[in-house]
């Protein structure tokens, strides 16, 4: 029997918000295997559809900036609510933003090292953690350039736990265009949609969202024909 191991019931409860002692059962009865333990959960009503991945995990922030063409999403980390609430982190993180926007890092080990004036991005956080006391750390970003003809749009939700970040191309970048990119980007944060086009939809996923709906269907003791109709109505709303 696979070692069910504390980290991988953590990972699993991050990604799927099901109880400790459901997700143990899962990874038990899937042999560590953590796709086939999401599967369970979803199957027994235990779990979202979609993982929770771009959510924080621990307090922080996500921030949205945007200037020109450039647009940013950034997660920035602390240890309590308290001073995520506070202007001096929110502070802070928007002068990481702006940091990301200037340079052209791609990872958060490339990003210690950009500078801006005079201070790295390395001393910045140092100084941070100083003035507050809690670590603090820069967990993840985007950095994004828009085509010419597009607009970008950004949308933060729930006090800065879900961010997003979406290109609309458009055939000028008017106010209009800038309107729908942020109205799109408040869909997707609502919805959590996995893909963007039909097409995109890859055949295991397909599968394995037909089956799930088939065991739900099934477990609801309806006749086979009715089952069939349910299972039909989920994979048009999936995709």
């Amino acid at each position: 029997m696979a070692e069910i191991t504390t980290a991988m019931v953590k990972e699993l409860r991050d990604q799927t918000g099901a109880g400790m002692m459901d997700v143990k059962r899962a990874l038990t009865e899937a042999s560590g295997n953590m796709e086939e333990a999401t599967k369970i959960l979803r199957k027994k009503g235990l779990a979202a559809a979609t993982k929770k991945a771009g959510r924080v995990t621990s307090e922080g922030a996500v921030h949205a900036y945007t200037s020109g063409n450039i647009g940013v999403l950034v997660e920035v980390n602390c240890e309590t609510d308290f001073v995520a609430r506070t202007d001096q982190f929110r502070q802070f993180v928007d002068e990481i933003a702006k940091s990301i926007a200037k340079g052209k890092s791609t990872t958060v080990e490339q990003l210690a090292g950009e500078s801006s004036n005079g201070e790295t991005v390395a001393q910045k956080t140092q100084n941070m953690i100083a003035k507050i006391g809690e670590n603090v750390t820069i967990r993840r970003f985007v950095r994004y350039e828009a085509a010419p003809n597009a607009a970008i749009g950004t949308y933060i939700h729930a006090g800065g736990k879900i961010g997003v970040i979406d290109e609309v191309v458009a055939n000028n970048t008017s106010d209009r265009a800038a309107e729908v990119a942020r109205d799109v980007a408040m869909h997707i944060a609502a919805t959590e949609p996995r893909f963007i086009r039909r097409e995109d939809v890859t055949e295991k996923d397909i599968a394995t969202e037909r089956e799930i709906a088939r065991d739900q269907a099934v477990k609801s003791g309806k006749p086979e024909n009715i089952v069939e109709k349910m299972v039909t109505g989920k994979m048009e709303k999936f995709y």
